[in-house]
């Protein structure tokens, strides 16, 4: 009885982990800039390269998912995880210091 429960967990396992490869695509560049724009920031070059700022500080795709949602409830910030909110962090200063020279 014990073989027989192991075969099938064993036989059943790999059907089970394939199901788990639902995850959403990657949030592009043009998807965070264009939110980025959405959400205020008018200059089309200054959005595209802060979005590239975000992208390269190496923030998870669910604290990217939650800067490109467009849910207005609250701070969006809040629903970023500590390190998320610490690249966020860092991405503003290099942002300031690299793109804001774009948008004049």
């Amino acid at each position: 009885m014990r073989i027989c429960l192991i075969a099938a967990a064993l036989i059943a396992a790999p059907m089970l982990s394939a199901c788990g490869g639902d995850e959403a695509p990657a949030v592009t560049q043009a998807e965070l800039s264009k939110s980025l724009q959405d959400k205020g920031l008018s200059n089309p070059q200054l959005a595209d390269c802060a979005a590239q700022v975000f992208l390269d500080s190496g923030m998870s795709q669910d604290g990217l998912r939650v800067m490109v949602s467009n849910a207005q409830s609250g701070d969006p910030a809040k629903l970023l995880g500590e390190d998320d909110a610490a690249k966020v962090s860092a991405a503003q200063s290099k942002i300031a210091a690299d793109c804001v020279r774009l948008g004049s």
